[in-house]
């Protein structure tokens, strides 16, 4: 069976690992590795700063915090996601608005925001999917024009960018993922990046449980204590350390991505041609990073008939998100702007082929030619 994630694994890790709790001693949140992480990602992204969370989720919950978003703030975000992006403010007691998704990306529809902003609105939540930037531009000017924050769900989204900009970097904060399924892993885990400097203070303290211990430990004051409303938003130094390990051979687990994903689309393309299938579409400006490979089959009933021949043919394929607004706690907690054309017709179209660190060229060869088998 070729697995439809394999976790990225360089080698290094378990050195590293061991390094943390040998050498180091130290295994709790913010040690060296936490640091060299926190480091790389804001040398890579140019972002004032990055700090290392127990996961996306939770980087998603300190930006929703920092944003004081509050019971009743409305908060636009599209239906096609994980279930994380519309929790982190749910918990603060706001309502999602959920606005349709343009076919061509499966990104928030940049021209349906605005009919959705009413008095009510404090963000705009744009989530890249596949790693492919949403139309940052039009999204930016609309949070400027109407006061609000922008705050990207970039889960998909490290080594992206947006007309040379890195996703994440661009609106007031970004979240980063480093769960097993993404391109650069420590198991479960994730990262805040805050564009302002201004924000960094109170960030460093709501993520350590509302303390001033950062600057305590930089020698900034002689003794630390509580100063604001925070929880633990920190991973253990040993997570950080198998992560950095990853870091150190980005590039290397980048390129190995980009020539699977190169060659599926390469093989693929005459399928779309002839009308079968239709593959992902990168827009102008728009570098991604190979975070995934999806196909669309004409409707559901033909995308389950795939998977199933797939699996047949041990491969196993899947299918994504359920959109959010169709799920109980979606009619619960939040609400759907304007109509339904793409989010749950695409959503029920898109197969994703099986994409990873490592995947040889032959079982990349090998799907693509079940794939077009299928459809001959």
């Amino acid at each position: 069976m070729i697995d439809f994630n394999v976790p990225p694994y360089v080698g290094t890790e378990m050195k590293y690992v061991e390094e943390a709790v040998a050498k180091n001693h130290k295994i709790c949140g913010d040690g060296p590795f936490t640091h060299q992480c926190n480091e790389w990602l804001e040398k890579k992204t140019g972002t004032a700063k990055a700090l290392l969370t127990t996961s996306c989720t939770h980087a998603t919950e300190l930006a929703a915090l920092l944003s004081d978003i509050k019971e009743g703030d409305e908060i636009i975000m599209p239906s096609y996601t994980f279930v994380s992006t519309a929790d982190a403010f749910v918990l603060r007691g706001a309502v999602p608005v959920f606005v349709d998704i343009r076919p061509d990306t499966m990104n928030i529809d940049e021209e349906k925001i605005e009919a959705a902003i009413t008095e009510k609105t404090k963000a705009i939540v744009p989530v890249h999917y596949a790693g492919v930037s949403c139309e940052m531009d039009k999204i930016m000017d609309l949070a400027e024009r109407f006061h609000l924050v922008v705050i990207e769900d970039a889960a998909q989204g490290i080594m992206s960018t947006y007309k040379g900009k890195a996703l994440g970097t661009i609106g007031d904060f970004g979240c980063f993922s480093f769960h097993e399924t993404k391109n650069y892993s420590m198991g479960e885990g994730g990262a805040l990046l805050i564009r302002d400097a201004a924000n960094v203070e109170r960030a460093e303290i709501i993520r350590e449980k509302g303390t001033n211990r950062a600057k305590f430990f930089r020698g900034q004051i002689d003794k630390y204590t509580w100063v604001d409303a925070g929880s633990s938003y920190l991973p253990g130094d040993i997570n950080a350390a198998y992560l950095m390990a990853q870091l150190d051979k980005a590039d290397e687990i980048f390129e190995d991505r980009m020539r699977s994903w190169n060659l599926y689309y390469e093989l693929l393309k005459p399928l779309e041609d002839k009308g079968r299938i239709k593959l992902p579409t990168i827009p102008s400006g728009c570098e991604h990073n190979a975070h995934m490979f999806y196909i669309k089959a004409k409707d559901l009933e033909e995308r389950t008939a795939l998977i199933r021949f797939l699996k047949e043919n041990e491969i196993q394929a899947v299918f994504h998100y359920i959109p959010l607004h169709s799920a109980p706690a979606g009619v619960r907690f939040g609400r759907f702007h304007g109509e339904d054309v793409y989010t749950t017709k695409e959503s029920e179209r898109l197969t994703r082929l099986p994409l990873f660190y490592g995947l040889k060229e032959e079982q990349v060869r090998y799907i693509s030619e079940k794939v077009t088998e299928f459809y001959r």
